[in-house]
């Protein structure tokens, strides 16, 4: 079957191609609302799809912003994603989603992609070392804004943030509060700024009640058969651990399930406090005590302002932070 073209739709509504054109690519302000409305109406019935590419090249702009983001299966960023989503298709804009795996060749070459794609802009959540793709995007003026991850210490981007260290401080003092003095902390990957942040937090509260000590530092990646392997590491080095702060809910998630096949009551043997507050966090048993990142408010924000930025809007400020929660649930 012969693709609708322009010229098609022009025949129609005995009108030029050009007018035609000027209404499909919303430049028609000097044609008249009747003409308008039957080019519109014509294009409708013959189910007519501009081409995206060519329309780009002709006004500069695609209506269409990317994603970056590290990994899709962890609930808090196809939350965060579908803030996003719903934000650009409130104001008009199409999404194109990039799933990275953490890895950054694959970030690199999605990023690439988008800026072939003609994108007005990129939200990117990094997925570990980004300044390659980050300078891809500023070499092609791509504007973009950092969720979640700001990129080592420059500060010269536009970013959404939550106070990472601040959420773990008020975490940390809970449980000592709960009587808690033997607390492991499980480490996200320390490639990543807020990774590291949220280490400083467990450090300054652990330090200000003189109960730090590294034996009871472990690592993890961000994902629950690391939350698994660190707490089967945590009760074989530390069988009397009164409690385990996870940086983040899915390593939480991996630890509740080592710790309840091994035969250990939670909160009554191990307390046991997450990160996100995704959110899974408030219909699994047992309900999970966590710090809360305003998520949806987060992807919200940040299409927001990559679309202001895009429109070359008065921006007062390059970095938002928001600030987090204690969600006391059944953990703790």
């Amino acid at each position: 079957m012969k693709k609708v073209t322009m010229m098609d739709i022009a025949i129609k509504a005995n009108v030029s191609k050009t007018t035609v054109s000027m209404v499909i690519n919303n430049r028609d302000a000097n044609i008249s609302e009747e003409t308008k409305q039957r080019i519109l109406k014509i294009a409708k019935e013959l189910n007519y799809i501009p081409n995206s590419v060519a329309r780009s090249l002709s006004t500069k702009k695609s209506q269409t912003i990317g994603i970056i983001l590290p990994d899709i299966t962890n609930p808090f960023f196809s939350e965060m994603a579908r803030a996003i989503e719903d934000s650009a298709n409130n104001l008009g804009y199409n999404v194109i989603f990039c799933n990275t795996d953490n890895g950054e060749a694959k970030e690199e070459k999605y990023t690439k992609l988008l800026v072939s794609k003609l994108v007005d802009g990129v939200i990117f959540i990094s997925g570990g070392e980004s300044d390659k793709s980050i300078n891809i995007l500023r070499n092609n003026n791509i504007p973009f804004v950092v969720v979640d991850r700001p990129i080592n210490d420059d500060k010269d981007y536009y970013g959404i943030y939550c106070l990472n260290k601040e959420g773990v401080k008020k975490g940390i003092k809970y449980l000592i509060s709960k009587n808690k003095k033997k607390i492991a902390f499980v480490k996200g990957p320390q490639e990543l700024e807020n990774a590291r942040e949220r280490f400083c937090g467990y450090k300054e509260v652990m330090d200000e009640y003189e109960l730090y000590n590294k034996s009871l530092i472990f690592h993890g990646d961000f994902t629950i058969e690391s939350g698994i392997k660190a707490t089967a590491e945590i009760i074989e080095n530390v069988p009397d651990v009164e409690a385990i702060f996870y940086s983040n809910d899915m390593m939480a998630y991996g630890g509740i399930k080592f710790l309840i096949r091994n035969g250990y009551r939670i909160p009554e043997d191990v307390g046991v406090i997450g990160f996100d507050n995704i959110g899974i966090s408030k219909f699994c048993e047992p309900e999970l005590t966590t710090i809360s990142q305003p998520i949806y408010n987060m992807g919200r924000e940040a299409c927001k302002l990559l679309i202001n930025i895009i429109k070359g809007s008065s921006i007062p400020k390059n970095r938002i932070y928001f600030d987090t929660d204690l969600i006391i649930r059944d953990t703790v």
